[in-house]
């Protein structure tokens, strides 16, 4: 069986037109040469991909099943030399990422400044989102790269560990409920809270586990970032639900004190999720590489693996 990539083109472009002369025009052959070619083609697979009628040239099954492939093959060429064409260039591209809070504000504004630096012409869209809503949006191909925490199904994403973090109490120093070094959060409930924003993933963590135990929260304040929320904990405005990673990163020098939780949900093992058919441009596959392999991410995977 023997054809060309230039004898498929014309194939595709027959039955776009449904008119011999109209495909050999758009591939620039004339019709005597795209007639000789389809028939070649015809012989090679052994079977009829077209039949004349009053409309033209309309495929057979056969056709039908051989038109799928060829668009599949050739847009999977096409995106090949748009991807070598990234590497001559330089690599250029726009990315959507949607990150969980915990792996948002501990791992993955971080990591993506420094990759910012490194590819200058790679630009990246980046949301705060609920898990959820990341797994939901990654399977509908919305959004290309997800971070997010790992307790849901990811049978129709493709998965991979990213990284293992915690959710600890940050209390103000001389706080009753920082007389204890590992808590269970039911006991943290009778406290005032500082919290992220409504809208923020971590509280909607936080409230949803208040609801499981059968408690509503008593919210001093709602803040737009984690720095906010700890200088309100020194303050001794309230206690609040922060990742660990985050803590060491903005609490350090704070007159706080962390409390861990006993609780097996404080453990957040965070995945990286992309489409399940793994088709990725070379400048998204750079940011995923970039992301899995910083040592601020790599570090904790052992953990991951082995669990806390």
């Amino acid at each position: 069986m023997r054809y060309e990539l230039s004898d498929l083109r014309l194939f595709r472009a027959i039955a776009e037109e449904h008119s011999l002369s109209l495909g050999a025009s758009a591939v620039f052959i004339t019709p005597s040469t795209a007639s000789y070619r389809l028939k070649n083609l015809e012989g090679a697979l052994g079977t009829p991909l077209f039949v004349r009628n009053a409309r033209g040239m309309e495929l057979t099954p056969a056709g039908g099943m051989m038109l799928d492939y060829v668009r599949e093959v050739l847009g999977s060429l096409d995106r090949m030399h748009d991807e070598m064409k990234s590497f001559s260039a330089g690599l250029k591209g726009n990315v959507r990422v949607w990150a969980n809070s915990s792996s948002l504000n501990g791992f993955v504004v971080p990591v993506l400044s420094e990759f910012l630096l490194a590819y200058p012409d790679v630009n990246i869209d980046l949301k705060e989102r609920a898990s959820k809503e990341i797994l939901e949006a990654v399977t509908a191909k919305d959004v290309e790269v997800g971070i997010l925490a790992a307790e849901f199904d990811l049978s129709q994403v493709h998965a991979v560990p990213f990284a293992m973090d915690e959710l600890v109490v940050a209390a103000p120093q001389g706080h009753e409920i920082a007389r204890n070094k590992e808590i269970r959060f039911r006991d943290a409930l009778d406290c005032d809270f500082v919290c992220m924003s409504r809208e923020s993933s971590n509280f909607a963590f936080l409230a949803d586990v208040a609801k499981r135990s059968g408690t509503r929260l008593n919210v001093r304040l709602h803040v737009d970032h984690f720095h906010a929320v700890l200088d309100l904990v020194e303050a001794g405005i309230g206690v609040a639900l922060v990742p660990k990673r985050v803590y060491a990163t903005a609490g350090a020098g704070r007159r706080i004190a962390v409390l861990r939780l006993s609780d097996p949900w404080a453990i957040r093992r965070l995945s990286l999720i992309t489409h399940v058919d793994g088709r990725t441009p070379a400048f998204t596959s750079a940011l995923i590489d970039y992301l899995l392999s910083h040592p601020a991410v790599a570090g904790t995977r052992l953990q991951y693996e082995q669990g806390p």
